[in-house]
């Protein structure tokens, strides 16, 4: 099968909204500057600690540009990146030591029990559809060998709340907050022409433990990526400055596994694994 018809066949699964979203290229920098430092920073201090030793073999699903795949390979790691976007398997194809093709996460192309990590650092926010997440679920516990690792990145519930009252965005009309709120109450987050994401499912952390027990995986722990530091006027500020930056990241590190909070912070990392 030629690369082209497996791109016209990937793309056909993504909801078109999201493909155009993606396809803006913006995500490459989101991680790489300002508060977005947070999340990457402390998603690679999880990773660090949850994954097999290097020379592992990970499968990026819904890798992006290479964002996270670009430290693991200089970390030693065998990375092979799949995304459904032409655009970010371009950029992540040039990154040393990644190996990158188009793919969906509901349809791996993987072997059974061939890799020894899957990380889904993305996919999960994009499928609206309960059994839609159970099927990536399942397929990441396929594809990864007995005792391998899973990670699962999920935003949670109130994010977007949260984040528009920091931002301020809550208040400009009654048409954004009622979108706002019905994203809170049953998690599906809805596109208008004023929203500034796209399509989008936004979990309870229990929630998370239920689909993947469900679509087979042993749940080991869960993290919050960025506490509640995301939520401070002044987190880029605190970011940028050497002094600060150590002890914030620090803290966030200390209350990461409380169950209490881990629905404070903007994403979630569940961490699991197949017996």
């Amino acid at each position: 099968m030629t690369e082209t018809t497996r791109a016209g066949t990937t793309s056909s699964r993504v909801r078109p909204e999201i493909l155009a979203y993606y396809g803006r290229g913006e995500e490459d920098g989101r991680l790489r500057s300002g508060a977005g430092l947070l999340e990457f920073w402390r998603t690679q201090d999880v990773l660090r600690r949850v994954l097999p030793a290097a020379p592992a073999r990970v499968l990026d699903v819904g890798g992006g540009s290479g964002v996270h795949a670009e430290w693991l390979a200089g970390d030693g790691y065998r990375v092979e990146l799949v995304d459904p976007v032409p655009l970010h398997v371009e950029q992540a194809s040039e990154l040393p030591g990644v190996t990158a093709r188009l793919g969906d996460a509901r349809s791996l192309d993987a072997a059974d029990g061939s890799v020894d990590a899957v990380l889904l650092l993305g996919p999960l926010y994009h499928l609206p559809e309960r059994e839609e997440r159970l099927a990536a679920l399942r397929e990441a516990r396929r594809v990864v060998r007995p005792g391998g690792a899973v990670v699962l990145a999920t935003i949670n519930r109130f994010a977007g709340l949260h984040d528009t009252i920091r931002q301020g965005v809550f208040f400009e009309g009654p048409e954004r907050r009622a979108l706002i709120e019905a994203a809170a109450t049953d998690g599906v987050n809805r596109i208008s022409e004023r929203q500034m994401f796209t399509t989008a499912y936004f979990h309870q952390p229990e929630a998370v433990v239920e689909e993947s027990t469900e679509a087979g995986l042993t749940v080991l722990g869960q993290y919050g990526v960025e506490g509640a530091a995301w939520l401070m006027p002044d987190c880029a500020e605190n970011l940028a400055d050497p002094e600060r930056r150590g002890p914030l990241l620090a803290a966030v590190r200390r209350t990461e596994s409380v169950p209490s909070l881990l629905g404070v912070s903007g994403h979630l990392l569940t961490v699991g694994t197949v017996n």
